[in-house]
């Protein structure tokens, strides 16, 4: 009796250790995807202090250099849902991976344009599609990829929040990088960018281990139908979540825009300097997403409510700002705003992430990432537009967005009736 008791606390011991083995892999793998949306981060919001250098280097209009970062954001819109279907369909990390390796030699392209040919800039917007290719098999992915890999919602919602987390992060760290690269030569952020791709794709090999897949994939006949019930069941809340991400992303790439603008053409402040100004409202941002995840955690219908929240802050803040340009000022504010759509960020992610069956996840969520992304296209040449045109108008219309996006979390997402569970 005494040999069994002591067999079966050796098989405890070893169940116990196995156990703490498995917890240590996922977290070095939610680090690793989490590099994903850092990387891809890094390689659109480096530029955004680097654009006004860009204009007078390249001999362009405002106008223009807010199209090297929205062409980006185009080909990613018009591909990501693409991706997520093909990622229910033959894997996520065998779209990933190819992904990010299409994403680096698009940096390359653009890099080598800007350093070798007298008139670049074609061929660093066709450099920059490419790297909007491989954006869109990328960080769209990991969303999917992290619902397949936990059970609880808990640990979806906890992983999610990690993930927006290093999304906002490379938002933080972005300007203050893409300020000091571009302090050495102004094209070298476009070199930085495979650099980054190379480490993120040996991470990803190395540590991620995806769920084996425990059914054959449905025919596409049957899958397609399956997204049509889809919208159909779901198709108020989940639009209403689409509605919300490219609101909160459109405004925050066009005040980011625009804070990068006056800060170099009204203040003077350039490179390092500007970039951590930048980075301040961004670090708000990155703080309050971090909290925000591990917060959440299964309580749907405070996601709700956070979402609300945020969105009104936002559209309180934004609205506050067309009553001065001050400086210290602006970036009070934009600190508030960030706190808004950090907030509210991983809310949306969970709600969707958790709220869809698995063989059709990734094509939803792909759709949501499209979305986000058209927000991100359309911020920097609207406002570029609006500061020339409107720009008494420019925050009382971004403010009237937001209140769009508190009209839409009111009235459409509502988990206590079934809804986003």
């Amino acid at each position: 009796m005494e040999h069994v008791e002591k067999l079966q606390s050796g098989s405890k011991k070893v169940q116990g250790m196995q156990s703490r083995d498995n917890v240590k892999n996922q977290k070095w793998a939610i680090l690793s995807l989490a590099s994903i949306p850092l990387v891809m981060t890094l390689g659109n919001s480096m530029l955004i202090p680097v654009l006004p250098a860009m204009e007078k280097k390249l001999n362009i209009s405002a106008f223009q250099a807010s199209m090297i970062l929205t062409v980006y954001s185009i080909v990613a819109i018009l591909l990501i849902p693409v991706a997520g279907c093909l990622s229910d369909y033959v894997g996520r990390k065998k779209v990933i991976i190819p992904s990010l390796f299409i994403a680096g030699i698009g940096g390359l392209i653009s890099g080598w344009a800007a350093w070798k040919m007298d008139d670049p800039y074609w061929l660093i917007l066709a450099g920059r599609a490419l790297q909007g290719v491989g954006a869109a098999g990328a960080a769209p992915i990991v969303m999917p990829l992290i619902g397949d890999m936990f059970k609880s919602d808990e640990e979806v919602s906890s992983s999610l929040g990690m993930i927006e987390t290093s999304n906002t992060f490379g938002k933080v760290l972005s300007p203050i990088l893409g300020a000091f690269l571009a302090g050495f030569i102004w094209y070298l952020p476009f070199f930085s960018f495979p650099v980054f791709c190379t480490i993120s794709i040996l991470l990803v090999l190395f540590l991620v281990k995806t769920p084996k897949a425990k059914e054959e994939p449905l025919p596409f006949k049957e899958f397609i139908q399956n997204i049509k019930n889809t919208f159909k069941n779901n198709g108020r809340w989940l639009f209403a979540i689409f509605i919300i991400g490219v609101i909160l992303m459109f405004v925050l790439f066009g005040v980011l825009f625009y804070l990068s603008e006056i800060l170099e053409k009204t203040y003077d402040i350039k490179n390092i300097k500007k970039g951590f100004l930048l980075a301040v409202p961004l670090g708000a941002l990155c703080i309050s997403s971090y909290v925000t995840g591990k917060v959440i955690k299964e309580k749907k219908n405070l996601m709700k409510w956070i979402i609300f929240g945020g969105s009104v802050l936002l559209a309180i803040s934004v609205a506050v700002l067309s009553f001065s340009n001050g400086m210290w000022f602006m970036i009070m504010l934009f600190v508030f705003s960030g706190i808004g759509i950090g907030i509210a960020l991983p809310c949306l992610d969970a709600l969707i992430t958790v709220g869809i069956e698995k063989k059709e996840r990734g094509t939803i969520t792909s759709i949501y990432s499209s979305m986000r992304f058209i927000g991100v296209a359309a911020g920097p040449p609207v406002i570029a537009v609006l500061m020339k045109n409107a720009e008494k108008s420019l925050f009382y219309i971004l403010s009237g967005l937001a209140i769009l996006a508190v009209i839409a979390t009111f009235m459409a997402i509502k988990p206590d009736e079934g809804e986003a569970k």
